[in-house]
């Protein structure tokens, strides 16, 4: 406890009881100018105020409730940094020993789930490695089948399913058609590109998709033209005199990642503006936050959790919903 917070709590405390103290001491005075046991001159529905003072029992037993408080200030910690008379300490000496107590024991209890895992990886690898490797590999065992080729093997399809729903499902869906911030994979239009290599690099290293925030350069008006010029280019009506303005701005900020025709770089991640696939909604009001805000998506890479074995079978499923 720092100096300055063990003299305040000492100074509470003990004023705490001093005012208990004094509070009593006044109550003890006689202030009425009437001689105790006799009537104060008030009376209330036939029943006259006496002048009694407080109950001594009540006094004593306060008096030594406040002295027992003090003794034990004295003899134990309890007044900031004094340790007390007695020397007495808890088993826990501090927070911090018993928080680095509680991080060995979670580290200790998360190392054995570790272990389990590990161990329960290993022997499901046993179990059903010798599977995967038939279903993704050439008869040399050296050669990774294309995908194309996995994509038209049905059981190969059925062990994709169930990779894709063990650890696909939570956000693109168990139909695979995505939500909002999610992509679609049964339909053709691919952020990072639909090939085969391509699709396999996403599931294995990940994305990150940045779309940058413009509201401030931009400004109102000016995130109003360029959402309305984005809208015209998938055919929506807008305001022709805005989508104009719209355009040229679209041109000097926008056509770098989305390219001058707005089709897109999957290169970058950067999506075609031309059809009538939206991320995040196509509403101009959505369109116009993303402009204003920006938009951060990340795909995380399954490499190290699958294992290039699986995520080639899983890449292979993906490939198949849109083919």
């Amino acid at each position: 406890m720092s100096t300055l917070l063990s003299i305040f709590v000492t100074v509470i405390t003990l004023g705490t009881i001093l005012g208990c103290f004094a509070l009593l001491w006044w109550c003890l005075k006689d202030k009425m100018g009437v001689e105790e046991g006799k009537p104060m001159g008030h009376t209330f529905d036939g029943i006259a105020e006496i002048n009694n003072p407080l109950p001594k029992w009540w006094s004593y037993l306060f008096i030594i409730l406040i002295v027992v408080s003090l003794i034990y200030l004295i003899a134990y910690p309890g007044l900031g940094n004094f340790k007390g008379l007695l020397g007495w300490q808890s088993s826990n000496q501090d927070v911090r020993s018993l928080s680095d107590s509680k991080a060995a024991t979670a580290a200790a209890r998360e190392q054995g789930l570790a272990v389990q895992y590990d161990r329960e990886q290993a022997k499901a690898d046993a179990l059903y490695g010798a599977k995967f490797r038939e279903l993704t590999y050439e008869a040399d065992g050296k050669t990774y089948k294309a995908i194309e080729q996995i994509a038209n093997d049905p059981n190969a399809l059925k062990v994709g399913q169930r990779l894709f729903l063990q650890n696909c499902a939570q956000c693109h869906g168990s139909d695979a058609r995505g939500g909002k911030g999610f992509p679609n994979l049964t339909d053709g239009e691919w952020l990072w590109g639909g090939q085969p290599e391509q699709i396999k690099t996403t599931i294995m290293n990940g994305r990150q998709g940045i779309m940058a925030p413009w509201g401030d350069v931009l400004g109102k008006d000016g995130v109003k033209e360029a959402a309305a010029y984005v809208l015209s280019l998938s055919g929506r009506t807008v305001n022709p005199i805005q989508a104009k303005k719209g355009e040229a701005r679209f041109a000097t900020i926008c056509a770098a990642c989305h390219g001058p025709d707005g089709k897109g770089n999957p290169m970058l991640g950067a999506p075609d503006l031309t059809n009538n696939s939206w991320l995040y909604g196509s509403s101009r009001q959505t369109v116009e936050e993303t402009i204003t805000y920006g938009r951060h998506g990340v795909m995380p890479a399954w490499h190290e959790v699958l294992g290039e074995d699986k995520v080639h079978l899983l890449a292979s499923y993906v490939y198949s919903l849109s083919h």
